[in-house]
């Protein structure tokens, strides 16, 4: 097999990756109008949560499954306790990043202080290759794959078939229309934070399961390729991020094999540059936060 089918293999995985997380982090902008700039912070620590439960002798799958329901929580309490209150006090958009941001730093400083700059690896049984169309991927890899296209047909499903999801999407489009029709905004973006939480708390994982090994200064890497994918996509539009975390995954992995995996991240921001200068609305226009409310 060559080395470009191998690396367009390995785009697939981090597509996979990228798609949970950058689904999450457009869900969030869509609904609230915030650009969590703590995103990949929340991730890295979910990604710790994860290695303290399979450090204590769990299997990495019930470790995921607890950094999903710590991601959850965090994003809410960051939600209600943080940005909450600097919006009902009409915080300017600029001061919201500013706040994102400052978030982003207290939480990766705190991280910091409780595991060190050190880089740790999960414990991973089963690395068993598996074959298919010329790719040759390990079972771990197919299973994340998996993961990634059960929650985009989770999401999916929640968005287009749920009262609930339909409300999501009538809260981003006119919140206060929505109010007006009596749909409890407040406790709709409450689920969102508790929904993008936990596909951020998967997505940390998965990603820290994808990689030989993290550590803290992995989550801004993460924020990078997961706003390239989002503005790419189209900002508040989760079927554009799922795009945009495709074409990024397998760009980022064959210029990989062309140039050196140290310029992946590189290759992320140049893209995130070339769509805000050639096409700053996404490949899929912005119909309406979250898309069409109707």
């Amino acid at each position: 097999m060559s080395l470009y089918a191998a690396a367009a293999g390995f785009g697939l995985v981090s597509a996979s990756v990228i798609a949970v997380a950058a689904v999450g982090f457009t869900m969030q902008f869509g609904i609230t109008n915030l650009i969590n700039l703590a995103y990949g912070g929340i991730m890295i620590t979910a990604a710790f949560v994860a290695y303290g439960v399979n450090r204590a002798g769990f299997s990495i799958w019930t470790g995921l499954a607890v950094a999903a329901a710590g991601g959850a929580v965090a994003s809410l309490a960051l939600h209600r306790v943080l940005y909450a209150p600097f919006l009902r006090r009409g915080t300017s958009h600029i001061g919201m990043v500013i706040v994102s941001l400052a978030a982003a730093l207290m939480l990766s400083n705190v991280l910091l202080a409780l595991v060190g700059y050190d880089n740790v690896s999960y414990v991973v049984a089963d690395e068993a290759a598996v074959t298919a169309g010329g790719l040759i991927l390990t079972r771990v890899q197919v299973v994340v794959i998996g993961i990634a296209v059960a929650a985009m047909l989770a999401i999916h499903a929640l968005l287009t078939f749920t009262r609930l999801g339909k409300a999501m999407r009538a809260t981003a489009t006119n919140p206060t229309l929505a109010r007006n029709c009596g749909i409890p905004t407040g406790r709709i973006i409450d689920a969102v934070w508790l929904i993008t939480g936990a596909l951020c708390g998967a997505a940390g994982t998965v990603a820290a399961i994808d990689s030989a090994s993290f550590g803290v200064a992995n989550g801004s890497t993460y924020l990078i390729v997961i706003l390239a994918a989002a503005v790419l996509g189209g900002a508040g539009q989760p079927y554009g991020a799922m795009l945009g975390a495709v074409l990024i995954g397998e760009i980022t992995e064959l210029s990989a094999a062309a140039l050196s995996p140290q310029y992946k991240s590189v290759v992320a921001f140049a893209i995130l540059v070339l769509v805000m200068i050639l096409r700053p609305q996404g490949l899929l226009s912005k119909i309406g936060a979250l898309g069409p409310a109707g």
